[in-house]
């Protein structure tokens, strides 16, 4: 048992690695049933574009000593809107539309950092620094990721029916406007409490990677959430417990983890592997 001491309990025994842990483990879940969501709508590039867009409003909110979620949410939902503004009021294709809004005020922060001063680390803001976690971040993981998780669970009916045919949904009366921009809304602010864990850049990859492993694993929509969930947490665990032994950034080796069992399902999924479409054209 010494080697499973080493691996497990002794990373477990420093308090920040608790903490580091559980704020990981509540930000995959939250990002998988998110993930989902983004996958069937087609909206992998706005979770890009949003979480790009976030930086601005964290540099200003340093700025002015306001907590940073405020001006990551803020600038969240100015890339959302704006985005869904141009998209509807020019020729413009929607993921054009989307790649000239994130890069925009991606580069307008990076521009705002540079001109002030602040007490943030850039690489801190970019790539996460989920073992630096304090316990007042851990309540506004808890909170505004546990209100994104309610609000989408208890709605995953409606937001499914609205994503594959919003026609229909109007007709028998869902509110789809409603639904549209409280699913914007819900992802600005998962994307905002994620940032703690892998930052700006890689934020991305949790919004993507746990969905798109439980739709190659599964037909079903709860199957895939629950496989979602579940990919999403191992790789949590796997990556901030490796990042100990490894001495390597925590949300590097998080995503290093998605990615790897994204590869085995893409690989070994039981109908839409690889390796099975083989097996049935052979």
């Amino acid at each position: 048992m010494t080697w499973l001491n080493q691996l497990l309990v002794l990373p477990l025994s420093f308090p920040f690695m608790q903490r580091a842990l559980f704020v990981a483990v509540v930000i995959a879940i939250c990002c998988a049933v998110m993930s989902c969501f983004l996958i069937l709508r087609g909206w992998s590039l706005m979770g890009d574009a949003i979480s790009h867009a976030v930086l601005p409003g964290i540099v200003l909110a340093a700025a002015a000593g306001l907590p940073l979620a405020i001006g990551a949410f803020l600038a969240a939902l100015i890339c959302a809107t704006g985005s869904g503004w141009l998209n509807a009021n020019s020729r413009v294709k929607s993921d054009t539309v989307l790649g000239i809004v994130f890069s925009g005020m991606f580069a307008l922060g990076l521009v705002l950092f540079t001109m002030i001063d602040s007490d943030q680390h850039l690489l801190h803001i970019l790539f996460g620094n989920v073992l630096g976690v304090q316990t007042s971040d851990v309540v506004e993981v808890v909170i505004f990721g546990g209100g994104c998780l309610v609000f989408v669970l208890l709605r995953r009916r409606d937001l499914l029916l609205a994503s594959f045919d919003p026609a229909h949904a109007k007709a028998i009366g869902l509110p789809v406007a409603f639904l549209h921009y409280g699913m914007l809304v819900a992802l600005a602010l998962t994307i905002v409490v994620s940032i703690k864990a892998v930052g700006v850049i890689l934020v991305v990859a949790m919004l993507i990677a746990p969905g798109a492993i439980g739709f190659l694993m599964t037909s079903r929509f709860d199957a895939m959430l629950l496989i979602s969930v579940a990919s999403a947490v191992i790789s949590a665990a796997a990556g901030t417990i490796g990042s100990f032994h490894l001495d390597a950034a925590t949300g590097a080796c998080i995503v290093l983890a998605q990615a790897a069992l994204f590869v085995a399902a893409l690989l070994f999924a039981p109908r839409k592997g690889l390796l099975a479409t083989r097996q049935a054209t052979a």
